[in-house]
């Protein structure tokens, strides 16, 4: 049976690990509101360059000409996956559900596809597949200390670039869509080659413009920013899924701590009545034996 000091600072010592869950648990939500407005400012722009682009290319596909590279369908020999994690833990089972994902989607399109690279943005997704002795292409670093659209951009017009030069037939991306603070749903999204609007055939926009200049080179303007977009749009959902795990995470670690110290402070209880019993029960035979 420990001893009531033994238990004393085990009390101590939950009662600090409760402090420090707690004010994780603080600084997650204020960032997960940075999250989430950050997020609620892209989708506008988002959603309207969706639907500009799905105009344009309906009405470029009516002309008869060859599509744009960026839209081509190749025959799926090479393909890459982009796995976004996080560069810390303690947040549940924000990044095991991402490699498990990862792994389902390599197992389910092993004869689809030759070969499959992967690449990762944040270090637990790195450290996990090297872990299970998979091969990473390229880790990008510093990407979630300093989230900007330019990091974005830059991994998108690399991507862009292996495409086009035919290093790799299809790019995917691979991240936990934010549904709320206590809910993330890992996707794989298709990111290369764009895929075809949903507009396209019959239900075609009956309305079109004067374009300047023609349509084609409009195309091939958005296109590059819409891969761009996607790949911005995946950091911040992954991002605010990052902080609303953690925030889930260190809310269930200060519940335990509680229960923790409310068990172990009823043990303490417990071992000090019995001590001072065992003392007064000491104290009596003492008295009795010198009668």
């Amino acid at each position: 049976m420990p001893s009531l000091r033994d238990i004393r600072n085990r009390i101590s010592s939950v009662r600090s690990t409760r402090q420090i869950t707690r004010a994780m648990k603080m600084v997650s939500a204020a960032k997960l509101r940075r999250a989430q407005d950050a997020i609620l400012r892209t989708r506008p722009y988002a959603q309207l360059l969706d639907q500009m682009l799905m105009r344009v290319a309906v009405r470029a596909a009516q002309e008869d000409l060859p599509p744009h590279p960026l839209l081509a369908v190749r025959k799926p020999r090479v393909a890459e996956v982009v796995v976004i994690t996080s560069d810390r833990g303690l947040a549940g089972g924000f990044n095991s559900n991402i490699a498990r994902r990862t792994q389902r989607f390599l197992v389910e399109n092993a004869e689809r596809f030759e070969k499959v690279l992967l690449s990762t943005v944040g270090r637990k997704g790195r450290d996990a597949f090297r872990a299970r002795r998979m091969e990473v292409r390229k880790d990008y670093t510093g990407v979630h200390s300093d989230l900007r659209y330019e990091r974005g951009e830059e991994i998108a017009e690399e991507y862009t670039e292996r495409f086009l030069s035919g290093e790799v037939d299809a790019v995917y991306l691979c991240y936990n869509e934010f549904k709320s603070a206590i809910s993330q749903k890992p996707v794989v999204v298709q990111l290369l080659p764009i895929e075809s609007p949903p507009g396209a055939g019959p239900s075609a926009p009956a309305v079109d413009f004067l374009y300047e200049p023609s349509r084609h080179e409009l195309l091939g303007e958005l296109l590059p920013r819409q891969v761009a977009m996607q790949v911005w749009r995946a950091l911040l959902e992954s991002a605010a899924s990052e902080h609303g795990a953690r925030m889930s995470a260190m809310e269930s670690a200060t519940k335990n701590a509680e229960d923790m110290i409310s068990t172990l402070t009823l043990q303490y209880n417990r071992a000090r009545q019995a001590y001072v019993t065992k003392e007064l029960l000491e104290i009596v035979s003492g008295a009795e034996a010198l009668k």
